[in-house]
């Protein structure tokens, strides 16, 4: 992959507080949602925090294939990436993304049986930007 397309494509992440997150519903439809990202080790893995008993969370449960998708509007970049997601329950896991704070959402503080951990693991990307897309698989944008 070009070095530059690659910086970008760091950048672009990097910068990214939020990721637009899509799970399939039982009828196969998409559904999609804007997450915070809570962390991300390079391109392949992803973490968000949410609710037990969300709408996605239950999606995922059934069927793990999902993307996300960073979007810089200015500069009109977007980066999806596609895989599969995983929904963490352990406490182990949830202490480790806790934040003071968090209680506003999660009122039983780390351990609340309504609070986890979504693992994403990206396989696929698709990078657009300057009118061009870049498609790549992630084992490729880590090793360049």
């Amino acid at each position: 992959m070009d070095q530059q397309i690659k910086a970008d494509i760091v950048k672009l992440v990097e910068n990214s507080r939020d990721a637009i997150v899509c799970s399939i519903d039982e009828n196969g439809y998409p559904n999609a949602k804007a997450m915070f990202k809570a962390n991300n080790e390079g391109f392949r893995y992803f973490w968000f925090s949410t609710n037990t008993s969300s709408l996605r969370t239950r999606h995922w449960l059934e069927r793990p294939v999902a993307c996300i998708y960073f979007v810089d509007p200015v500069g009109i970049h977007g980066l999806m990436l596609t895989g599969k997601m995983q929904v963490l329950t352990d406490d182990d896991t949830k202490l480790s993304f806790w934040h003071p704070g968090d209680e506003i959402y999660y009122p039983l503080g780390p351990t609340d049986p309504d609070y986890c951990i979504l693992r994403f693991t990206a396989e696929k990307g698709n990078y657009y930007h300057g009118l061009k897309k870049h498609l790549f698989s992630v084992d490729e944008l880590e090793e360049s």
